[in-house]
């Protein structure tokens, strides 16, 4: 295979898992985007989290709610967990670093806020403790997964929210995550604030 041939391929790997992230999940981005409104909407905020790749994007995120999207607007209240490396590294540290994330939700999480999990695997011991200690907060759970969905498809309870890309690639699991995370700022700014 050529070097253009593979970049076809990889190209051609984006569309078609695109394509079926139009066709199959667009009630679940929906869906995701009203608990978010509606947690904004009752003074809430969102935490996200995230390892590696999907810890920058739980960053971006944050970034776009805080700063904004496509339009000038007032910043909405999200916090990226994986920003502050002294509170990750103390953790981890002193605990485990399985309670990087739960330990903040615990103590940054309130009832009604929402915890945005960005996960290709869905099975990090640090990303089932974040699910379990925002349940615990009665939080809701909008979770970015692929592959099966990992152990923490079924620690998801019924008022939470799964938007699981269809591939194993984790390469184009981040990049469907990142389509639906503009996706999902969009539908926020729009339903909170129209055109």
């Amino acid at each position: 295979m050529s070097i253009h041939e593979r970049i076809a391929s990889h190209i051609a790997e984006s569309v078609a898992t695109l394509e079926s992230v139009a066709e199959q999940l667009s009630e679940c981005i929906e869906a995701a985007a009203v608990t978010i409104t509606d947690c904004l909407l009752s003074d809430g905020k969102v935490l996200c989290c995230g390892n590696a790749g999907s810890a920058a994007h739980s960053q971006h995120f944050a970034s776009l709610m805080l700063n904004g999207f496509e339009q000038e607007r007032p910043g909405l209240p999200a916090i990226a967990l994986s920003s502050d490396t002294s509170t990750l590294t103390a953790i981890a540290q002193d605990h485990r670093f399985e309670e990087v994330f739960a330990k903040q939700i615990r103590a940054l999480g309130h009832a009604g806020d929402v915890l945005m999990l960005f996960t290709i695997c869905g099975s990090s011991p640090n990303i089932l403790a974040a699910a379990n200690a925002a349940h615990d907060r009665d939080m809701r759970v909008i979770a970015l997964t692929g592959r099966d969905g990992g152990a923490l498809s079924p620690l998801l309870a019924s008022t939470d929210v799964e938007v699981r890309i269809p591939s194993d690639a984790a390469a184009r699991v981040q990049e469907a995550h990142l389509l639906i995370t503009h996706c999902l700022c969009d539908l926020i700014d729009h339903r909170l604030f129209g055109h």
